[in-house]
């Protein structure tokens, strides 16, 4: 199990059915949501400047592609930098409603990406990357 993942997305709904996977499966003890890349960024923000040195930092990112104010891609360029180096060990999984191959291609060139899935958020998603993690 981990210990916090972080799912980010602009739907309402789908968040919400994705919290619900994630607790019924045990997979992760908390579930923190951002709306957008934006947010996802003020949170890591908060983690870096906080003087909690006991602050949890998310292991797993589920990740939406298509968001308003600022998108998965761009979220990528900017936690992919020096900026972010301390939360280096979190993995992205990028989740979308449709498999572009163009999108496919690009994730590759992200090593943080492990995988590229398509929503929703299922139990036999969870347990495929459990399986994937090594939990």
């Amino acid at each position: 199990m981990l210990e916090q993942i972080l799912c980010i997305d602009d739907d309402p709904i789908t968040l919400m059915l994705s919290k619900k996977v994630i607790a019924r499966s045990g997979f992760s003890d908390e579930i923190i949501t951002a709306q957008n890349g934006e947010e996802a960024l003020s949170y890591f923000n908060t983690l870096k400047y906080s003087k909690d040195q006991t602050a949890k930092k998310p292991q797993l990112i589920f990740l939406d592609l298509n968001m308003p104010v600022m998108g998965g891609w761009e979220f990528l360029d900017h936690f992919t930098t020096s900026d972010y180096d301390e939360f280096n060990s979190t993995s992205v999984i990028v989740l979308s409603s449709t498999i572009n191959p163009e999108d496919l291609a690009k994730a590759k060139q992200y090593d943080i990406i492990i995988d590229f899935l398509s929503k929703p958020i299922t139990l036999q998603m969870l347990e495929y990357v459990k399986n994937k993690i090594g939990l």
